[in-house]
């Protein structure tokens, strides 16, 4: 399954109710108050209230019923509503709601070139972004890719996965940064990937030609300094997809979902991100640590960038998905994911800050439990 948006952010339907709610307690706090002291013109709060958040009709139809209760609150009180006295307060009243109805049109205009502008962004991703095939060899492949709320600039999330005569070979990585220069980046790592997938005998191999090409693009760049580095997870799985082997760059460790349970692939040997290899001794690439694991019956590897674990609820507090995917899930990549980014929207209230790219693999089943091979 390619890439795409399957849970988009929903309004949220208790702000509709705001109006009411005010308009209501106004009401009350008038019948509560002495007669001498005058609330209604908080009424007019209610128009500018819901602008940001109704369309223009519900906007509108706001300030109506607030003014339709302005009018009602002196006959209830037992006088006239066009007093004297009321001239300034309603010329406010009114006011007030046009105002809104003109804040509500310009945010309306400012939504729609966001929307505009990230589906620009999200179409450029999806054209550089390879979405490959719901199987691979053995294995079976689900990758989803989640546009941030606020974000309207392309991101530097990528995944790859390709069938080689060394195995399948599949990388997850971020490339520091958005825009122009991400992606360049991201193209420039897609191509070598694939090159160096064929070409590169072994895993270590494969991370060196991308250690090199995150150097060139940073010279390419003119940079200075850390300005280029890219945390990418490059893993090797084994052509009967029972052998896992993984270098992890200074990346989010992957999470193996077997049985009810989820254990995070933390690298024995910490690594340095791509393109900060040589900071220890320049033009010498250390070696490339690479940590093997088995492929249980029945397991789904998932990796996923920053965007996963640096997303927070309205506390502030960092997500963890191993809660979440430590339950009976289906052994199948596509149901694991749709899980995750459910919970993952639920916890932040349907609002990512950062991009989320995820590839999960697995073994599928037959009816009768047993591999596929």
């Amino acid at each position: 399954m390619g890439p795409t948006r399957a849970l988009p952010p929903r309004e949220r339907r208790w702000l509709r109710w705001l109006p009411a709610a005010l308009i209501l307690g106004v009401f009350v706090l008038d019948l509560l108050t002495p007669r001498g002291i005058r609330v209604f013109p908080l009424l007019a709060a209610a128009p500018v209230l819901v602008a940001p958040w109704l369309s223009l009709a519900g906007t509108i139809a706001t300030g109506g019923a607030a003014l339709l209760a302005a009018v009602l609150l002196p006959l209830v009180r037992g006088r006239l509503p066009f007093g004297v006295d009321d001239i300034v307060p309603f010329s406010t009243f009114v006011t007030l709601t046009f105002l809104a109805s003109v804040v509500n049109r310009l945010l309306a205009r400012e939504r729609r070139q966001l929307k505009n502008a990230r589906e620009v962004a999200e179409a450029l991703q999806r054209a550089v972004l390879p979405s490959p095939p719901g199987r691979i060899g053995p294995l079976a492949v689900a990758v989803r890719y989640e546009a941030a709320a606020r974000e309207a600039a392309i991101g530097g999330d990528l995944y790859a996965i390709h069938s080689t005569p060394h195995g399948i070979r599949l990388m997850i990585a971020d490339v520091r940064g958005k825009g122009l220069g991400a992606i360049r980046t991201v193209n420039a790592l897609l191509g070598t990937f694939h090159e160096a997938t064929l070409r590169a005998p072994d895993l270590p191999g494969v991370v060196r030609w991308l250690e090199e090409r995150v150097q060139e693009a940073h010279v390419a760049e003119g940079g200075a300094g850390l300005e280029t580095f890219v945390t990418a997870v490059v893993a090797e799985v084994s052509a009967d997809g029972t052998t896992l082997r993984m270098a992890n760059r200074g990346h989010p460790a992957p999470l193996l979902v077997h049985r009810g349970r989820t254990r995070p692939l933390e690298p024995c040997t910490p690594s340095l991100p791509l393109g900060l290899a040589d900071l220890g001794a320049p033009n010498v690439l250390p070696d490339v640590p690479v940590d093997q694991y088995a492929l249980p019956e029945g397991a789904v590897l998932v990796l996923f960038t920053d965007g996963v674990v640096e997303a927070r609820d309205h506390r502030g507090v960092f997500y963890d998905p191993v809660p979440r995917l430590s339950r009976p899930l289906p052994p199948d990549p596509d149901h694991v994911l749709d899980a995750l980014l459910t919970d993952l929207y639920r916890y932040t209230a349907e609002h990512l800050d950062d991009d989320v790219a995820l590839l999960a693999i697995g073994l599928p089943h037959d009816t009768n439990g047993s591999r596929r091979v």
